[in-house]
């Protein structure tokens, strides 16, 4: 019999002492964890939630090696990240676009780097399935880079707006990375991280908020792509595969805010053919 397990990440904000003094402050992210969470939990999925303060980087990373340390060929894992999302220089080569993308934990960025390597490690003939409500999301589990119109520069933290994206500011993500340049080199420049399509043996389903170049919406109950999912998903009376989810839910999504579908590891057609979050 497969197992499944979970793990769920909402951030309504992030530490300032870290982020040079901004605190990122959003409303639905946490949301977004706990629902995504009902619906692993109703699968039959064993479930953990890290809820803004609790969703470090270290805490992350050890909640992700210990499902790789204990799932096995046939077992599933799900990841779903609501928060912020960011970029950095691409310093190992491995990016079309010459930047990386992160996940902005509480006290620090995950590289998307870091997250394929964490991904390596789970055994051959696991499922994996990964959904990230955040900005430059297309591609966070790496390799290839939509082509498309630039994304829209933002403008700095403080300057008032009618829509709220959830990705650092420019002016932000320059101060962060300059501040901390040191750790975050030593990231990126590990070439021990740099992209392999032959690092991971699992079989790994990306449905993200946006691509690469786009922005994803904060909302007042959920993010849009998350609340989107959600109404799709009808609490479990979806008819239909993961490309047809996928498809569903893009139908939904305005112009300039496009889910993406996006897979590494050894193909598994039988899992993408699979009824949504089957176990």
């Amino acid at each position: 019999m497969p197992n499944g397990k979970s793990l769920h990440i909402g951030l309504n904000s992030v530490d300032p002492n870290h982020y040079s003094g901004w605190s990122g402050p959003l409303t639905a992210c946490e949301a977004d964890a706990h629902d995504m969470l009902s619906i692993a939990e109703k699968s039959g999925f064993i479930n953990h939630i890290l809820l803004t303060g609790t969703a470090t980087r270290q805490n992350v990373i050890n909640e992700i090696e210990k499902s790789a340390n204990t799932l096995e060929a046939g077992d599933i894992f799900m990841l779903s990240y609501s928060g912020h999302g960011g970029q950095l220089p691409d310093w190992n080569g491995d990016e079309t676009d010459q930047q990386d993308e992160t996940w902005c934990l509480y006290d620090g960025q995950l590289v998307d780097d870091e997250i394929y390597s964490l991904l390596g490690k789970f055994q051959e003939g696991v499922r994996i399935l990964v959904f990230s409500d955040s900005c430059h999301s297309g591609t966070i589990t790496k390799s290839a880079y939509y082509y498309g119109t630039n994304r829209p520069a933002l403008m700095s933290w403080d300057q008032p707006s009618s829509t709220v994206y959830r990705a650092m500011p420019d002016d932000i993500a320059l101060k962060v990375y300059q501040d901390n340049k040191d750790s975050y080199d030593k990231i990126l420049k590990d070439l021990s991280l740099k992209k392999s399509k032959e690092s991971i043996s699992a079989s790994v389903l990306l449905i993200s908020g946006c691509q690469d170049n786009q922005l994803s919406n904060d909302g007042a109950f959920n993010g849009l792509f998350t609340g989107k999912l959600l109404r799709t998903w009808s609490g479990g009376n979806f008819i239909g595969n993961y490309k047809d989810f996928h498809k569903a839910i893009l139908r939904g999504m305005p112009p300039d805010q496009s889910p993406s579908y996006y897979l590494v590891g050894t193909p598994n057609t039988a899992f993408e053919n699979q009824v949504p979050f089957t176990i």
